[in-house]
Parts: structure tokens; C-alpha cells; sequence
């Protein structure tokens, strides 16, 4: 009886513990559903070409459309503590014309957007920034101006080279443009016209990473919609040829890019199957050959408009699907750099509409916004998973250490990746996180208990400008701080 007592109790024991991991593992990633606007009129995301949210270390920030002002104008509000609670909502557009589709990128303090306005009679396309990570806004910028209409605008940061990409009119058909700042969005180049051929050119997205600018979009010169790519490697002075990156006679259009150091990746709709699927393939060298296309979903009902956030080698991917009788947001990711992936993860359950995500990670979080019907009219909802992007974390010895010790990240300087390793002696509740040189926290690399041992973390910088950060090993017995430095 006694041995069946035992045997009984460690059973249970086991059970507590597998319980207690498939709980936070599995039931508490995904944080409930939250509502962020709040009004009788439609409030609406941008385009999947683009981004509507944007991280830079605590700070979340998201735009979209809204008409509650009697006409479309460009609101925005963020988060100071991740997704946890929210300010209030700012509206920065102001005139009689239509702003529409507002794309966001951040790099430290300096928030930028962009977005296409009808105050000038025909649609154009306007910036503006926030040098105080979202509190005060500079004046509206018009970036473009001719007589045709400029469209479906998508940016990207590297270190304070601003890159934006559209698409326009003014040569009779609709071509795709470019045009960046290397001055962090003070002043701006010429417009740089990226194709040229017969027939439309649509909906490009732009990845930038160090001198290196990936563009893909679709085009209709092959008789249907395929994706196109092209790059520049030297910031966004030359350009490269168009690469034909799909082939089938079936459409395949609204690309996103992501790029992490010289992997690119690169999600679509395609409708091969006779039914809208999402499609990936990927770069494993900086966009100079590219690997056979990946089917991600299989389901009846149309998956359509990707949103791709990359994350060393996390490959997040959102996007509105059918499969359930109405639109819902679906979820999937990998864990090695878009070699596998984990199953669909269905992200909202309500008998409304939920159409239009975009996704961005960054440190151990990953948050999606999208459009929501559930309150009668279209409003914008939030959600995040806070440890769905904790990447890189390996026990690299089985050999229990003699004392607790931070060790100098290798290599540093670093472009846009390093590693750093860490001993603890005993079973210990492990924070590492990561400070810009003003004491601000840019990530959380750790945030865990871990058993004694010898560990190893990625950090992904590419995010981040040039410049000295800190990094801070935390326990209830031990904490040091290491210097590192990042060079773009």
C-alpha cells in the first residue's frame, strides 16, 4: 500500500508539473482579445503590403484609417508596457480630402508613417514623424507630386535610411516607385521608378536590411497576377533586374517581405489550387536565388492578405481566412527560418468579421492588429502573445557551473546578430533583458526559470540603430550588466 501510495503521488506530482507547462505553454500565449477604438464609425488597418504596428523595445504603436471625423483621417495611439494597457487615441491627419492606408516604421524614438491623401485633388503620398517615440508629431510632408495618382504606400527603416515604395500612374499604367531619406525622414530624394512594363504593377512591400532594400509586388506582364522581386544593395541608389518569382496560371498577389540579415522571406495569396491558399518561399542569400514555393495553408474557404514580421530565425505569419463561415484571423510560425512550420493557429472566434491583420515581433513578444466587426461597426482589436517569439535560448552544457557568470557577447560589434551566454548554479527565476545607452529596454531575451547550467541567446538587433547597448543578467541571487555594440 505504502509503494502504491508513492508511486500515486509521484504520478500526480508529474501531472502538476506537465499541467502547470502545457498551461503557460499552450493556453496562456495568446492573450484575450482587446479592443482599441472606440467609436460609432469605421476604423480601419492598413494593407498587407505594409505594417500598422510597429514595436521599438516597450513601446507598441498603431495607425489606421478612421471616420469618425465625417471624413477619413490617420489616427494613432500606443502602448507604453508591450500591449498591457493603451493611451489614448491621437488624430494626426487634418484636412478635407481622404487619408487612407497608414503604414508604420520605428527605430528607437523616431516613429514614422506614411500613408496616400486626397487633399490635393488626386491621391498622393504623405509623411510625417514623431522624433519622441509617439508623444509630439512633426508637420504632414507630401512626398509626391504629379497629376496621376500615387498608391498603396509600404516603408522601411535601416539604421536612419527611410525607404518607401508605391505604386503610380504618371506613365499611363501603374509602375512601381521608390524614393528614401538618409536623414531619418528630415529631407527626401527623388522618385525612382522601379518597373517598367505594359501592364500594371501592384502593391509593393519593402524589407530593408543594412545597404541591402528587398522589393516584391505583383504584376500583370505575364497575362495574370505574379510576384515580382527586386533588389538594391547599395541602400537604394541601383537597382537590380525584376525576377519572375512565381509561375502558374492562377493569380498570386498581395506579397509581404521580411528580411533578417541575408535571409528574405516572402509570404502571398495564390489561388493555384483553385482556392486562395497562402504561399512562402525564401532567400537564403540576400535575394540572389530563391527556393521552390511552400503551400502554408490547406483548408477550404479563401486565406488571403499575409502580414510576415521576421525575428532572426522566427518567421511570423497572419492573415484572414474563410475556413470557419465567416473571416477570422489565423496564425502560424517558424522556429527555423522558414524551413518548417507549426500548424495554423486560429487567433479570434466571433460570428462577426475579422479581416486585414498585421503582425510584428520583436524581443520575446509577438502582437497582431486587424479589422473587427464584432461591435456592429469596423473597430481596431489588439492581441499578442508575450513569449511567442523568445528565440534562440539553448543549455549548451549539461555540466552544473560553480558560480553565476554573464559573459561578453560574441561577436561584438555585431550586424545584426549575437549571442550571449550565461551560467547559473542553481534553479533560478532568469531575466535578461536589453537597454539602449538611456537606460530604455529594447527586448527581453529571457524572462523564464531555468534549471543550473551553461545557456546561450540570440539577440536580433536589426531593429535597432548604431550605437552602445547594455544587456542585464537578473536572479534573486545574482545580477551583472555587459556592454555591447551594435554597427550598421
Amino acid at each position: 500500500m505504502k509503494k502504491t501510495i508513492t508511486i500515486l503521488l509521484a504520478v500526480l506530482a508529474v501531472f502538476i508539473l506537465n499541467s502547470s507547462f502545457l498551461i503557460h505553454n499552450c493556453i496562456c500565449q495568446w492573450q484575450p482579445d482587446v479592443r482599441l477604438t472606440n467609436d460609432p464609425a469605421s476604423s480601419n488597418p492598413c494593407y498587407n503590403n505594409g505594417w500598422c504596428i510597429g514595436l521599438s523595445g516597450n513601446v507598441v504603436h498603431v495607425v489606421w484609417t478612421d471616420l469618425r471625423d465625417g471624413n477619413y483621417e490617420i489616427y494613432y495611439k500606443r502602448s507604453s508596457d508591450e500591449g498591457t494597457s493603451w493611451g489614448a487615441d491621437t488624430r494626426l491627419t487634418n484636412n478635407s480630402g481622404l487619408s487612407l492606408d497608414p503604414k508604420v516604421a520605428v527605430s528607437g524614438e523616431v516613429v514614422h508613417i506614411v500613408w496616400m491623401d486626397t487633399r490635393d485633388g488626386n491621391y498622393e503620398i504623405y509623411y510625417k514623424r514623431s522624433t519622441d517615440g509617439g508623444l509630439t508629431w512633426g508637420a504632414d510632408t507630401r512626398l509626391t507630386n504629379n497629376t496621376a495618382y500615387s498608391y498603396r504606400v509600404s516603408i522601411s527603416l535601416s539604421a536612419s535610411v527611410v525607404h518607401i515604395v508605391w505604386y503610380d500612374n504618371r506613365d499611363g499604367n501603374y509602375e512601381i516607385y521608390y524614393k528614401n531619406s538618409t536623414d531619418g525622414g528630415t529631407t527626401w530624394g527623388t522618385d525612382t521608378r522601379l518597373t517598367n512594363a505594359i501592364f500594371e504593377s501592384y502593391y509593393p512591400s519593402i524589407s530593408a536590411s543594412g545597404s541591402v532594400v528587398h522589393v516584391s509586388w505583383h504584376d500583370m506582364r505575364d497575362g495574370n497576377r505574379e510576384i515580382y522581386y527586386k533588389r538594391s544593395t547599395d541602400g537604394g541608389t541601383s537597382w537590380g533586374s525584376d525576377v519572375r518569382l512565381t509561375n502558374d496560371t492562377a493569380y498570386s498577389y498581395y506579397s509581404s517581405i521580411g528580411v533578417s540579415g541575408s535571409v528574405v522571406h516572402i509570404v502571398w495569396s495564390d489561388f493555384r489550387d483553385s482556392d486562395y491558399e497562402i504561399y512562402y518561399k525564401r532567400s537564403t542569400d540576400g535575394g540572389s536565388s530563391w527556393g521552390s514555393d511552400t503551400r502554408l495553408t490547406n483548408a477550404l474557404g479563401e486565406s488571403g492578405y499575409p502580414s510576415i514580421s521576421v525575428s532572426g530565425s522566427f518567421v511570423h505569419i497572419v492573415w484572414h481566412d474563410l475556413r470557419d463561415g465567416n473571416w477570422e484571423i489565423y496564425y502560424k510560425r517558424s522556429t527555423d527560418g522558414g524551413i518548417s512550420w507549426s500548424p495554423d493557429i486560429r487567433l479570434t472566434n466571433e460570428p462577426a468579421y475579422q479581416w486585414g491583420p498585421s503582425v510584428t515581433a520583436y524581443g520575446s513578444a509577438v502582437h497582431v492588429v486587424w479589422r473587427d466587426f464584432r461591435d456592429g461597426n469596423d473597430e481596431i482589436y489588439y492581441k499578442r502573445n508575450p513569449t511567442g517569439n523568445i528565440t534562440g535560448i539553448e543549455n549548451i552544457t549539461s555540466e552544473i557551473p560553480k558560480e553565476f557568470k554573464l559573459m561578453q557577447n560574441y561577436p561584438n560589434p555585431f550586424n545584426p546578430t549575437t549571442n550571449v551566454q550565461f551560467s547559473i548554479i542553481n534553479v533560478q527565476f532568469v531575466i535578461l533583458k536589453v537597454f539602449d545607452i538611456l537606460g530604455r529596454e529594447v527586448a527581453t531575451l529571457v524572462k523564464e526559470q531555468l534549471k543550473p547550467g551553461t545557456y546561450e541567446v540570440s539577440f536580433d538587433g536589426s531593429m535597432l540603430n548604431s550605437g552602445v547597448y547594455f544587456y542585464r543578467l537578473l536572479t534573486p541571487d545574482f545580477s551583472e550588466t555587459k556592454r555591447m555594440l551594435m554597427i550598421k
